[in-house]
């Protein structure tokens, strides 16, 4: 199977998570594209986290019924900080005969560098390109020229989607609708749960 991997945070996964998810299995041939929550982002702090199986079943609910798209367990229940080397060696040895397609940002792709043995993540999948304003092409690949990775990193098309986990955060905060910004079953868990309320708002009864 040709199995594409889109991680993050998803605090809450919106709609460009699922229509870049779309661009790159449509463009690149792929079988199925996983969400992959991370259990504790190593490289930033997650604001106003619900933790992280809240935000494993925002997923869920997401992706819904699409079966061209799924969610992947395996950071959640693994814990700790997230190192794209070690989810790609522990998919690769639970199913050796996947092909893996690591998909990204064209700003995160410019920070393969930085990250935790590049080299290993390029021998274990193909990294996939969305590309966004300002990040052209051949920045990037000049940029991992070093790490061999000609024959290993994918570009697709992703559509302008100025929509971010953040602003739905603040929209929810705001008392704001965000409906249509993320999948209605998402929308729907979020008001239900009181997710990303100040807490004088969700009625804290302690006192």
């Amino acid at each position: 199977m040709r199995l594409g991997l889109l991680g993050g945070t998803f605090n809450p996964p919106h709609i460009a998570h699922l229509v870049c998810a779309q661009e790159a299995w449509a463009h690149l041939g792929l079988d199925r594209v996983l969400l992959l929550p991370v259990a504790h982002p190593p490289h930033k702090q997650s604001e106003a986290d619900p933790g992280p199986q809240e935000r494993l079943e925002l997923c869920r609910l997401a992706v819904g019924d699409d079966e061209r798209l799924g969610v992947c367990a395996l950071e959640v229940e693994r814990g700790g900080a997230s190192y794209t080397a070690d989810t790609l060696r522990a998919l690769h040895d639970r199913s050796p005969q996947d092909e893996l397609t690591f998909i990204v940002g064209g700003d995160m792709a410019l920070s393969l560098p930085t990250w935790r043995e590049p080299e290993a993540v390029l021998g274990l999948a193909t990294l996939a390109v969305a590309e966004r304003s300002g990040t052209g092409r051949q920045d990037i690949s000049d940029r991992l020229a070093f790490l061999g990775a000609a024959d290993r990193v994918a570009f697709f098309d992703m559509p302008r989607l100025d929509v971010s986990s953040s602003a739905v955060r603040a929209r929810v905060a705001d008392g704001r609708p965000v409906r249509y910004l993320v999948p209605g079953a998402v929308a729907e868990r979020i008001e239900a749960r009181g997710l990303y309320r100040p807490h004088e708002q969700v009625g804290n009864t302690s006192e």
